[in-house]
């Protein structure tokens, strides 16, 4: 460790109950997906007292942009934090406003990239940064509820439903050359090599005609039926799907008919379709329309079927030497154990730093400090030195190493990352993952007319 990396840990550790306190303030005020107005606002604010040069607010809805420039910059790297909680009005820890709590998290995620800002923006740190460093604040990574997904849509609010999704289609991320991230997650401090899921999500109603469902049930379309027979026939894809393309396909009926005694004439269903790659994911995709519209067929119903882009699977950077580095300086100083794994394990969930990865290179580490299963109303903070303070030290020790000494280290990362898309190819493949299939109902003749 030279004489910056202690510099660096140094200031974290210094400034260690101020970070924690605001890791316990973003914990008890959780706030939703492109909803969180309080948590942004105190993370620009947080940023401008930690003297970060020109704060942009209010990107994609609440996203937040802060940017170390260096004076000829060689190269332009960001540290990026999550924002938004999800709905639980029951978790012990939720918000009674919002009726959110932060059971994944992304507390700890924003709360260390303020403890990092706090470091690097330091005046002996940041003369030694030979490229630019930002702080981001990105909203809505939960796959916000699709009700105000598609009201705020409808206003041209956003665009879509995730946050980084929605950033790098607006050019917010531009700029940024290589990304750092951060996930809680078991304990100590975890560098991972791995892949996740990408998914599209399928948005469907059957059109039928009610009738009485038993004086009069011949003269009905049953759209519940139908709906049926169409996730009959979804299940039996299963084993068209090969193992190696992890696909997942799962849902629920958001809508159904009014009693039990009218032939339902509006059925609906919301589901997702993860696979491993994008050719999976299509594949995948079609053969849930094609189950979709058989349903409807074998009822005479109608059927829409509305597809929406989800998030990409991640792409793993198999050079993370700098951010294992900066691991095991921060254990060696703190005490928690560091683990390395090079398995290369593939998870069956997604998340949107996915499409970080399709356009430039991701270094990601996990830390502990949560207690509970993620996503429970068990979820807690349970070592907030651990899980707000050390992910902040990794952060800063990575994003130094990368930028120091003519950012020479950041620009073999980024020179060498073979990208699978430019930001324009993201752009055309989100839009390429829109689409509305309509089919009218096609009824037989009634017998009785």
């Amino acid at each position: 460790m030279d004489k910056v990396e202690a510099k660096i840990i140094e200031i974290i550790e210094s400034r260690k109950e101020e970070i924690i306190g605001f890791g316990r303030d973003i914990w008890s005020h959780g706030e939703l997906g492109y909803r969180e107005f309080r948590t942004s606002e105190k993370f620009a604010a947080a940023l401008r007292a930690c003297g970060v040069d020109q704060v942009e607010e209010h990107l994609a809805v609440t996203g937040v942009k802060g940017t170390l420039r260096a004076k000829e910059p060689k190269a332009s790297i960001a540290i990026m934090g999550e924002m938004d909680a999800l709905y639980m009005p029951d978790h012990p820890g939720a918000n009674p406003e919002t009726k959110a709590a932060h059971a994944c998290g992304h507390h700890a995620q924003i709360t260390a990239v303020i403890g990092a800002a706090m470091a690097l923006a330091d005046p002996e740190i940041r003369k030694e940064l030979e490229g630019s460093v930002s702080f981001i604040g990105v909203p809505a990574e939960e796959s916000i509820a699709s009700d105000y997904y598609e009201k705020i849509r409808d206003e041209g609010l956003v665009e879509y439903a995730g946050g980084k999704c929605e950033m790098l289609s607006k050019g917010c991320l531009r700029d940024i050359e290589l990304m750092i991230g951060h996930h809680i997650g078991g304990q100590g401090i975890r560098v991972s090599f791995g892949s996740c899921n990408g998914f599209v999500n399928k948005y469907v109603t059957f059109h039928g005609r009610s009738a009485h469902s038993f004086g009069a049930g011949h003269r009905g379309l049953d759209a519940m039926a139908a709906a049926n027979i169409a996730q009959h026939a979804l299940a039996l894809q299963q084993e068209t799907f090969r193992d190696q393309d992890h696909v997942k396909i799962h849902g629920f009926v958001s809508e159904a008919g009014k009693a039990n005694n009218i032939i339902a004439d509006r059925v609906s269903l919301e589901y997702t379709v993860r696979g491993g790659n994008t050719a999976a994911i299509e594949d995948a995709s079609k053969k849930f329309d094609r189950a979709m519209k058989a349903g409807a067929s074998a009822f005479g119903c109608g059927v829409t079927i509305r597809t929406t882009p989800g998030y990409l699977p991640i792409y793993c950077l198999k050079d993370k030497e700098v951010i294992i580095r900066a691991a095991r300086e921060v254990g060696a100083v703190t005490g928690y154990e560091v683990e390395v794994d090079r398995s290369f394990s593939h998870g069956g969930g997604s998340t949107d730093y996915g499409d970080i990865t399709a356009v430039m290179p991701l270094l990601y580490v996990e830390t502990g400090g949560c207690a509970g299963d993620g996503h429970s109303n068990d979820y807690h903070p349970a070592d907030e030195y651990q899980a707000y303070v050390v992910p902040a030290m990794v952060f800063a020790l990575t994003a130094y190493n990368l930028v120091r000494c003519q950012a020479a280290e950041a620009r073999r990362l980024i020179d060498s990352y073979d990208r699978p898309l430019s930001q324009e190819e993201y752009r055309r493949y989100l839009d390429s993952n829109k689409s509305v299939f309509s089919m009218e109902p096609a009824p037989l003749p009634l017998l009785d007319q």
